[in-house]
């Protein structure tokens, strides 16, 4: 434009210079002519220089004309300028605005998509009211546990709320669409569409539109029912194991008492005879301990806490011989055996098996008192066929016996505490309730698994699930039917008075040179003096200061071939299977009498003699 300019003034001025050049050079002329002739300026001159200058003045007015157009397209060219720069700019951010929105529209389809994907493939079922309480969508994982789907259910209300779920769920319902109060993890029930009644645990909140006003709710329904069902039977195993351990305590503390007794009538029949003025009343006495001792053995039983001698058994024989033996008591019943021929063996304690039989065959009899058919049948199983127990089984082989009657039966409340000690449906006097008590106790202690089905006045059966084991089994041996006296030395360490002077009076009795211990750590200084002269250790597992397994370890540093016989108030089980597992030579059960003190004594040092 500065260009232009500048070309139009110099174009100007040359016009004007040359425009004046020729005036000044015509009237110079003219006025030369005239001087030659004489003759002054007449009209055609002057008119001639008029024209002349005229054009001058057009000249200049065509000149300032052609400068206002270009001033005024100048500026209309500025305008015009403006105005394109304004465009592009608002083109650009049109452009901007453009892409800005395309790519805000492809995040907002993507945040839907996601948004879709995540209600679709949560764990848990999802549905979205409105704040009238009707469904506006349900997620796939609610259709699946519940039943409806989208289309049955869109802008209603779900029909799942039992009635007496009511009160609770719609206090909740209101906190949250009227004051937005979130709820978190409500357990509660809720119906499917097929009728189950489901645990649930529920969690909602309140969501506002895009002008910030409420416009629904989000509810998240998560099926607990298995975690429910776990919780019971965690609960149930926990209040089974603590009674277990209280029954445990009771009877080794009653046992120990027992032993005093047992031992000091055992101590009065050694020197009487028959012709005792109170001969039968001693036998009395010592059959009410006996009575006493089979109370506890089965108290121990309950608390796993009741095996004494575990080995290779076959169940059939056991379940055959026992159930004979019944049949003769009870003539009325009529005893049915469906026992497999290839039956595995069981490794298990064949007293305490044989209590377990006794007490289910009393506890069909008692729930057929006019008579019925027992059934009794056994089978080989895996743990793939103990499937929706209360309980989850070790894989393996199993033994299964199952124990059926056709008598009166149980209703659910009555099963649900039919193994807990003292609790019995008969009236004051009729039984001690440790029967199934002492039922469940041996079979857990045995590693095995029990279940019961029943229905009020359908009768009941037992099914015993027991580890089979691939030891062939073993013929017992027969017992010491008479005293066996000695004359070695015995250290006899217990914590119990009672049990250290009854003990040293029956050893005494019996021949044997005794040393006695009140604790653990006395026990340990007197084999460290005299280990050369003890023959033979008796040491009790329970003592407060230094347990039994502690003396043990300690003695058998001391002289690595001491022979040590196990005793205590508790069974074979647990802390004493350890200890006989590390050497120990043999146990025996508190109450003992001489007879089965003697016969355990002899058992260890001929063994080691031989």
């Amino acid at each position: 434009m500065r260009k232009i300019r500048f070309a139009s003034i110099y174009l100007f001025t040359l016009a004007v210079v040359f425009f004046v050049l020729g005036i000044y050079t015509e009237w110079h002329f003219i006025t030369l002519i005239r001087k030659i002739k004489h003759q002054p300026l007449g009209y055609a001159e002057y008119l001639h220089l008029v024209f002349f200058l005229l054009g001058f003045l057009a000249l200049c007015s065509i000149y300032f004309a052609e400068k206002m157009e270009v001033k005024i397209l100048s500026r209309a060219n500025a305008v015009l300028q403006k105005e394109i720069v304004k465009r592009e700019k608002t083109e650009a951010a049109l452009r901007k605005s453009q892409e800005k929105n395309k790519y805000l529209y492809e995040e907002a389809k993507h945040a839907k998509e996601v948004y879709r994907s995540l209600l679709h493939s949560s764990a848990d079922a999802i549905v979205i009211y409105d704040l009238e309480g009707n469904a506006e969508y349900i997620s796939p994982v609610f259709t699946q546990i519940f039943g409806w789907t989208l289309e049955e259910l869109k802008g209603k209300q779900i029909p799942f709320l039992p009635e007496f779920e009511r009160e609770s769920t719609m206090a909740i319902i209101k906190d949250l669409v009227e004051k937005g109060t979130p709820c978190r993890g409500f357990e509660t029930k809720r119906y499917t569409k097929d009728g189950r009644l489901l645990e649930v645990s529920i969690s909602a909140s309140r969501y506002d539109d895009n002008q910030g006003k409420p416009a629904g709710t989000l509810v998240i329904l998560r099926d607990i029912s298995e975690k429910k069902k776990f919780e019971a039977k965690l609960q149930y195993m926990e209040r089974m194991e603590a009674i277990g351990t209280l029954a445990g305590g009771i009877a080794h503390d009653f046992n120990n008492l027992m032993m005093g007794m047992q031992g000091n009538i055992s101590l009065i029949l050694y020197d009487a005879n028959s012709l005792h003025p109170y001969y039968e009343k001693l036998k009395n006495i010592e059959k009410l301990i006996q009575s006493g001792s089979e109370l506890t053995r089965q108290l121990l039983g309950y608390a796993r806490k009741g095996k004494y001698e575990v080995k290779p058994i076959n169940l059939n024989q056991i379940v055959k011989y026992n159930s004979e033996t019944f049949g003769r008591t009870r003539k009325n019943i009529t005893i049915h055996r469906e026992f497999a021929e290839d039956l595995f063996a069981i490794k298990a304690d064949e007293s305490q098996i044989g209590q377990v039989l006794i007490n289910l065959y009393i506890n069909a009899a008692d729930a057929m008192p006019n008579g019925g058919e027992l059934i009794l049948k056994t089978m080989n199983v895996t743990h793939r066929k103990m499937k929706n127990k209360r309980y989850d089984p070790k894989p393996g082989q199993y033994v299964l016996l199952q124990v059926t009657d056709n008598g009166t039966g149980m209703d659910e409340k009555t099963i649900e505490r039919i193994f807990e000690p003292f609790f019995t449906t008969k009236e004051m006097g009729g039984g001690s309730g440790l029967g199934l008590a002492s039922v469940y106790g041996i079979i857990k202690g045995h590693g095995g698994y029990i279940d019961v089905d029943s229905e009020k006045g359908h009768g009941a059966t037992f099914s015993i699930y027991l580890p089979a084991s691939d030891q062939s089994v073993q013929k017992t041996s027969e017992p010491y039917e008479r005293i066996i006296k000695g004359d070695e030395t015995v250290l006899l360490v217990d914590d119990e008075e009672v049990v250290i002077d009854v003990g040293v009076q029956l050893l005494k009795k019996l021949g044997y040179n005794v040393l006695e211990a009140g604790s653990g750590k006395e026990a340990i200084q007197l084999f460290g003096e005299w280990c050369d002269k003890i023959d033979i250790v008796i040491l009790d597992m329970i003592m407060p200061d230094i347990g039994g397994g502690e003396v043990y370890d300690s003695i058998k540093e001391i002289d690595p071939q001491v022979k040590v016989l196990l005793s205590s108030g508790y069974s074979i089980d647990g802390q004493a299977t350890d200890i006989l597992e590390r050497g120990c030579n043999s146990f025996i059960q508190k109450p003992f009498n001489m007879k089965v003190l003697s016969k355990k004594i002899r058992e260890v040092l001929n063994k080691h003699q031989s």
